[in-house]
């Protein structure tokens, strides 16, 4: 019996996801990448019913380097929406 070395393949390594992000943006089934409109923490007595309705959907981010940042902040968004490791 021989004894090979086993080639080793070169190490990859892991890329941090930017939790602010994470949290901030969502990706659908198609792949877009959503996110949640502004000023919905406070002053909302002033704002009509309508107005508040509107506040509450999400947006699809449509602008090409906002999605460049979005995805290199957050690479595995994805991936692991529907079932996050460990």
């Amino acid at each position: 019996m021989s004894t090979k070395a086993k080639a080793k393949k070169p190490k990859k390594y892991k890329l941090k996801t930017h939790k602010a992000t994470a949290k901030r943006f969502r990706v659908t089934g198609s792949g877009a990448v959503m996110r949640t409109k502004g000023p919905k923490s406070h002053l909302r007595r002033k704002k009509s019913d309508r107005t508040k309705g509107e506040l509450s959907k999400m947006v699809e981010v449509t602008a090409p380097g906002q999605l460049r940042r979005i995805k290199r902040l957050a690479p595995y968004l994805k991936r692991y929406k529907a079932n996050p490791p460990g």
